[in-house]
């Protein structure tokens, strides 16, 4: 057998359902790499191993049950993942990246972990974000950055960061992870993984209190179409699946689609931006991949309401200017979440609902727009994972942390966060579901450099097809080793 990190979050809950391998096995062995790697790759905040040691523990007993003509196994028995320190967990401190927050653990799991843990899952603990998970990578003040396994100094993304390096590096199988921008796709891009951000309504949980604009949705960061379908199973209610689920459906080829490619962003106006070679060059292989395998692409050309840009801002930052803050805790914020609070405090609760009366008609717009294609593909970034501080303007890589002085250019780390991910939040305000899959390596081989990828929008209800053309797009192109191998 391969090395039990190896075996993908399929595989694993195979070994585990034929008993080649029991649940307290498959524990020690990710906890014991989290031991050995975490301490330079920052993807996990907190470790939780007593516990998962316990539930594995548990999860192994219901096992000899079962042998004994008990209950079923659960779809995730014994399958190890981990939670973005936005979910909460019962028993487990839920930071949201901030120093400002009391340290007390949750009282209950939230929806999402509630979810996981009842489908059998094992919580090894929660992974590193951004303060209160509002920016594209995953730095804050109160633990080391989540870092990118292929080259160190680079930042691994966000807002689910910590959770992408921890599947990249193969400290656990797959991880669920949330989006409200981009936080599920601008990660897995980074880190060479699929992501899955479903649509509007499809997974009964989110992460974000007072989304009023409904823009967060939680999926899979995955290495492969397969340990997604898998998660995909386990979110989504029975009622609402596809016939049969998402990972039997993969076993079904897409039909040729019409694909329109398009390089447009709704961000181009208020943050005029050139991509790097390396997301251009993503994109012509996509481009050549997908005419390979079958399908019309077809050069598309959207346009966008120049109006977005402060529409989306307003709803996205809406949140944050009612989170419970100590008046004598608000100096524990970072720059940009204080700048965009005290905006957010600022504004009328008629310039709010103005905000979102714009982005239904931008959604509108947008939905009417793409209809003419099948699916919609653009990059999944503009530019390669950045260095760790890039955004900040600390110092660079990260090297020194904490930072002895956090710069307080707010407006300057929002421009920089829009250039590196134009194409992402437009499908949160329609509601739509989009993957990413990684098709590129910066270095001379696959597999060295930095992964880049591409990212496919689709119709209402089309996480199926998504992952079917992410399968596709797998078995076409050798799939290089993860770092963690």
């Amino acid at each position: 057998m391969a090395d039990i990190h190896e075996l993908g979050a399929a595989g694993l809950r195979q070994a585990l359902a034929a008993g080649e391998l029991s649940a307290t096995e498959v524990a020690e062995h990710f906890l014991a790499r989290i031991g050995q790697l975490n301490h330079t790759l920052g993807a996990f905040v907190t470790v939780t191993a007593d516990q998962a040691m316990l539930d594995a523990g548990a999860a192994d007993a219901t096992y000899v049950r079962r042998r004994s003509g008990g209950p079923e196994l659960p779809l995730l028995h014994g399958v190890p993942l981990a939670f973005k320190d936005l979910t909460d967990v019962a028993g487990v401190v839920t930071t949201h990246g901030s120093g400002a927050l009391d340290r007390k653990p949750a009282p209950e799991d939230g929806a999402l972990a509630a979810t996981l843990k009842g489908a059998g899952a094992i919580s090894l603990g929660k992974t590193q974000v951004p303060e209160f998970g509002l920016t594209a990578y995953s730095e804050n003040r109160i633990a080391p950055p989540s870092r990118n396994p292929y080259a160190l100094s680079r930042s691994s993304g966000g807002s689910s960061g910590g959770s992408a390096a921890a599947v990249a590096a193969g400290l656990v199988p797959f991880a669920p992870g949330s989006d409200g921008g981009g936080s599920i796709r601008i990660p897995a891009a980074a880190c060479g993984l699929l992501g899955l951000k479903p649509g509007r309504g499809l997974v009964p949980a989110g992460e974000s209190v007072g989304d009023a604009a409904r823009l967060v949705v939680a999926g899979p960061l995955a290495r492969s179409a397969e340990d997604a379908a898998l998660m995909m199973d386990a979110l989504v209610p029975p009622g609402i699946r596809p016939e049969g689920g998402y990972l039997a459906g993969l076993e079904e080829a897409p039909g040729a689609l019409r694909i329109g490619a398009s390089l447009d962003s709704p961000w181009s106006t208020t943050f005029p931006f050139t991509p790097e070679g390396e997301a251009l060059d993503a994109f012509a292989k996509g481009i050549a991949l997908l005419t390979d395998a079958g399908h019309s692409v077809l050069d598309a050309e959207v346009r966008y309401d120049n109006r977005y840009p402060e529409a989306f801002t307003t709803a996205w930052t809406a949140g944050v200017g009612s989170a419970r803050i100590l008046p004598q805790r608000e100096a524990l914020l970072t720059p940009l979440t204080r700048t965009f609070r005290r905006r957010a405090q600022q504004r009328s609760a008629a310039k709010v609902n103005e905000a979102l009366g714009f982005l239904r008609q931008f959604t509108h717009d947008t939905v009417t727009q793409y209809a003419q294609w099948d699916l919609v593909l653009t990059p999944s970034l503009a530019q390669t994972a950045r260095p760790v501080g890039w955004f900040t303007g600390t110092m660079p890589g990260g090297e020194q942390w904490p930072a002895p002085d956090w710069p307080g250019d707010a407006d300057d780390d929002y421009r920089k966060q829009c250039e590196f991910a134009p194409w992402s939040s437009m499908v949160n305000v329609c509601g739509l579901p989009a993957i990413t899959v990684p098709v590129h390596w910066t270095g001379p081989t696959p597999g060295t450099g930095l992964p880049m990828g591409i990212q496919l929008i689709g119709k209402p209800g089309s996480e199926l097809l998504l992952l079917r053309l992410a399968r596709q797009l797998e078995r076409q192109q050798k799939m290089a080793p993860h770092p963690g191998k």
